[in-house]
C-alpha cells in the first residue's frame, strides 16, 4: 500500500504524523480548543513542536482541559505547583501567561460573544489557503498574523508575537498551510 505524501516537517514519529494527519490546518471554532493551540504555540518559542506535543496530555490536565474560566481563576499557588509539574514547560513567564491569557478570553467572551469570533476576524471567517511547494517557502509570519498579535497584545495577551500568531493561524485551520503535494492540501481531494 502506498503511503500518503504528508509535509515533511510531520516526519515519521507517530505523535507528528497523527498530529498533521488529523489536527494541523483543520479549522478550529470551539474557543477552549483555540486557547489549548494559542497556549501550546506560546509554550513551543524557544523549543521543538515535538516536545510540546509529548507534554500536550500535561497540559490538558495542568490547564483544567483548556477551559477558559477555570484556568483564569489560578493563583500564584496554582503556579508554584505548576513549576514543579515536569509534564509541562516549567517555566514561569509561560505558566503566567496562560492564566493571562485566560484572563483575556473572558473579556473578549464577555464583549464579542466568543473568543472564536475575534480571531477568525483576522481572516474574514475563511480560512486561507497557501500553495507552498516547499516547506521553505512557508512565511514565518504574515499581514494577517502581524495584525493578530497587534490585536491580541493590545488586549493584553501575551506570548502572543507575530510568528507565534502565525504558528496559531495554522494550528487553528485559520490558514491551511499543507504543501501542495500533500494529500491534506485542499487541492488533493
Amino acid at each position: 500500500m502506498h503511503e500518503p505524501t504528508r509535509c515533511a516537517w510531520a516526519g515519521t514519529e507517530p505523535v507528528m504524523v497523527a498530529y498533521h494527519d488529523d489536527e494541523w490546518g483543520v479549522p478550529t471554532h470551539d474557543d477552549a480548543g483555540l486557547f489549548e493551540l494559542l497556549t501550546l504555540e506560546g509554550a513551543q518559542a524557544g523549543l521543538s513542536w515535538r516536545t510540546i506535543l509529548n507534554k500536550r496530555a500535561g497540559y490538558r490536565s495542568a490547564f483544567a482541559d483548556f477551559d477558559p474560566a477555570r484556568v483564569a481563576a489560578y493563583t500564584e499557588r496554582d503556579v508554584e505547583r505548576l513549576l514543579t509539574d515536569a509534564s509541562i514547560v516549567r517555566n514561569r513567564g509561560k505558566i503566567e501567561s496562560t492564566i493571562n491569557n485566560a484572563q483575556r478570553i473572558l473579556e473578549v467572551q464577555a464583549e464579542q460573544g466568543s473568543f472564536d469570533a475575534l480571531v477568525w476576524r483576522a481572516v474574514d471567517g475563511r480560512p486561507i489557503v497557501g500553495e507552498w511547494h516547499e516547506l521553505g517557502d512557508l512565511p514565518a509570519s504574515t499581514d494577517q498574523s502581524k495584525a493578530l498579535s497587534k490585536e491580541l497584545k493590545r488586549r493584553g495577551f501575551r506570548f502572543v508575537g507575530p510568528t507565534t500568531a502565525y504558528a496559531f493561524m495554522q494550528a487553528a485551520g485559520l490558514v491551511d498551510d499543507h504543501v501542495v503535494e500533500c494529500f491534506r492540501h485542499p487541492r488533493a481531494g
